[in-house]
């Protein structure tokens, strides 16, 4: 298939307008509409209704195969553009925001850095395509196991950091007296779902046997400063590694005891780094 045709294709799909299709892409309409023609044809089979503009079976499954088709090939033009580059002096990092504890800044470049917090799911791609040079990641895992990232593109990975998990409570919290809590006695208590800036419910459902977790507020953010003044005000549980809830004002950060699992960080990046990247990957997979 063609990626010109798939790409209108997608867009047409994403915003149900030849016409809105046209103008994102810089096309004239009767161009947006020969793409979905010949896409159509090479296929042999209808892709979109026309009134109103909307999927077709045959294209809900093109939609799914084309998102991965071409991040692929976003990655695979930004793979050959950084080997043919001249080394970059900055330096741009794109990390989740609990992955960003003391060691890792610490191997930072006094300048010349640019930090992308994101949400953790997105930070391969980001790589993958170019948009930043290095990316870290993170998420719950049982000690020395490797993360489960999307496969996105080929990526290198290192795990660069574990670290302890505890749940934030609120001092008035009767379980706050607690040395240590099972994550499985707290399934069915009061949650903040914040999947980007602690460590997503997801991760402790699957930790528990895929049950329990039930959340009473979502925050859509990465600030970990309000998912934790969120915490501290009552409105629910957090699970954080330790350096990030330890010293939170009105909380007390429990350890968890059982099951055995740690915050698990990793480094990724694509191809081979240079510059200030490479620096900073030798000073946080460097042994010893």
């Amino acid at each position: 298939m063609d990626p010109h045709l798939l790409r209108t294709y997608v867009t047409v799909a994403r915003v149900a307008s030849f016409s809105e299709a046209a103008r994102e892409l810089g096309y004239t309409q009767s161009a947006v509409s020969q793409h979905i023609a010949a896409l159509e044809q090479d296929l042999g089979a209808p892709l979109l209704t026309r009134r109103p503009v909307a999927p077709t079976a045959a294209g809900e499954r093109l939609l799914e195969h084309a998102g991965p088709l071409l991040l692929r090939l976003d990655a695979a033009r930004a793979d050959v553009v950084r080997m043919a580059a001249a080394p970059a002096h900055g330096l741009t990092l794109a990390a989740a925001p609990t992955a960003l504890g003391p060691r890792i800044l610490a191997a930072l470049p006094a300048a010349g850095v640019t930090l992308r917090v994101l949400s953790r799911d997105g930070i391969p791609a980001t790589v993958a395509t170019g948009a930043a040079d290095l990316g870290l990641v993170d998420g719950l895992a049982a000690p020395s196991d490797p993360l489960r990232l999307p496969d996105v593109a080929p990526l290198t990975t290192y795990g660069v950091g574990e670290e302890p998990v505890c749940v934030l409570l609120p001092t008035t919290q009767p379980l706050a007296r607690r040395s240590g809590l099972r994550l499985g006695d707290l399934a069915d208590a009061r949650w903040l779902d914040a999947p980007d800036a602690g460590l997503p419910l997801a991760h402790l459902r699957a930790a528990n046997g895929g049950h329990g977790f039930r959340p009473s507020l979502r925050y859509d953010g990465t600030d970990v400063r309000t998912l934790t003044a969120l915490a501290a005000a009552g409105h629910g549980l957090t699970l954080l590694p330790r350096s990030a809830g330890e010293a939170v004002a009105g909380t007390v950060a429990v350890p968890v005891t059982e099951p055995r699992v740690v915050h698990r960080t990793e480094l990724v990046h694509a191809g081979s780094p240079r510059g200030a990247a490479a620096a900073v990957v030798e000073a946080l997979t460097a042994r010893g």
